[in-house]
């Protein structure tokens, strides 16, 4: 095409062009960042329909979450598309340094966190709330998948213990706060990896007996653990509120949804805009919106894993399949609490809740995912 000067000008790239952004476009799965623009573009819709309700409760104004929402996952797509232009050593780097900050948050978290209902988990840094943990799990599944492959690369390398040690670390420290949740999440970002990376199957017997051990401990031990299982199991043992109105609305939806701005019980719902978000999809939006958005989902989840067909890397392999099951078991947890087929717990669903740390925490991950699975013709 001309530009206004004459001159013709070439928009898109080319297959000849060795700039960064020209290599970046011809090696990264364009259909995986599609569904990921595809899956914000939904998440910014529903915040808009969800969250005005919510805001005027608390006396803001009415776009108050709908503003700050836009400005996160802005920040969110510049994350994402700067780690994807990275290689895979630099990915492995980037993982250790945002790792190691983060458990120096962790550690300083209880000592200068704030209480919300009765859990320290975020920070105020420079006037910006953070929850660390949002960030951990992407480096998490990273730097443990480095372990692993250093390991079976290795053999006077003892990657097992010092991923478990790893392990073991984080999970007391996401247990002093508590956050019962998120160390269900990297426990199995972990346990995925120790598999594929070769263990015996005694070993993961034995490890999943360790699980039902942990969850059972931590229902003895945490009071808030006990009453969102006792709610679950006997709704009448508890307030179970938010999950009563949860149900309303779907039921209320139908098939096709009441409409956009036109649901009714999205206003009693006071997580609405966050953890509950996926009811208001359901009331508003319909049955067959909701299978559209599970179906977004995994297509992003099968289109990563399918992107590892044929990889070499062992790496590569571990890490990509980290962060995937990091993102596909939040959005299970989150989708079927909402649906009460799982006690409640306080997950956002990536990408669509309204949330700061969390959306830019999946955002470095899938950014991680993207670097990873480009194609590289050299290797």
């Amino acid at each position: 095409m001309k530009s206004l000067f004459g001159h013709n000008t070439n928009i898109a790239f080319s297959r000849a062009d060795t700039s960064v952004l020209g290599i970046w476009w011809w090696t990264v799965d364009r259909w995986l960042l599609a569904a990921i623009i595809l899956l914000m573009g939904i998440g910014a819709l529903l915040v808009m329909s969800a969250s005005p309700p919510v805001a005027d409760r608390i006396n803001v104004d009415s776009f108050h979450f709908v503003t700050r929402q836009f400005v996160f996952l802005g920040m969110a797509t510049v994350c994402m598309f700067a780690i994807s232009l990275l290689p895979v050593k630099w990915v492995r780097r980037l993982a250790s340094f945002m790792f190691l900050g983060v458990l120096f948050l962790l550690i300083i978290t209880p000592f200068i966190g704030s209480d919300i209902k009765g859990a320290v988990r975020w920070i105020n840094v420079a006037g910006i709330n953070l929850q660390p943990s949002e960030f951990l799990k992407p480096a998490f599944a990273v730097v443990i998948a480095w372990m692993f492959a250093e390991g079976r690369l290795n053999p006077n390398f003892p990657g097992y213990i010092v991923s478990s040690l790893m392990l073991a670390v984080c999970i007391f420290l996401l247990m002093i706060q508590p956050d019962f949740g998120q160390t269900v999440v990297i426990t199995s970002i972990w346990s995925v990896q120790i598999f594929l990376a070769g263990l015996p199957i005694i070993l993961v017997f034995c490890l999943g007996l360790g699980a039902v051990g942990l969850a059972v401990t931590a229902y003895l031990i945490l009071p808030h653990v006990q009453s969102r299982v006792d709610r679950f199991l006997d709704p009448a043992s508890g307030d179970s509120y938010q999950i009563e109105r949860s149900m309303e609305a779907f039921m209320s939806g139908g098939i096709m949804g009441r409409g956009p701005g036109e649901g009714w019980v999205k206003n009693s719902i006071p997580d609405a805009h966050s953890d509950f978000i996926f009811a208001v999809a359901g009331e508003e939006f319909g049955l067959l919106f909701c299978v559209l958005v599970v179906g977004v989902f995994t297509f992003i989840i099968m289109r990563g894993l399918s992107r590892l067909m044929g990889e070499r890397n062992l790496f590569v392999v571990l890490a990509v399949t980290g962060i995937l099951v990091q993102f596909g078991l939040q959005a299970v947890i989150n989708m079927a609490s909402t649906l009460q087929l799982v006690p409640p717990k306080g997950m956002t669903l990536p990408f669509v809740s309204y949330g700061g740390s969390a959306t830019i925490g999946i955002a470095i991950g899938m950014g991680f995912v993207l670097a990873l699975t480009r194609k590289r013709p050299g290797e």
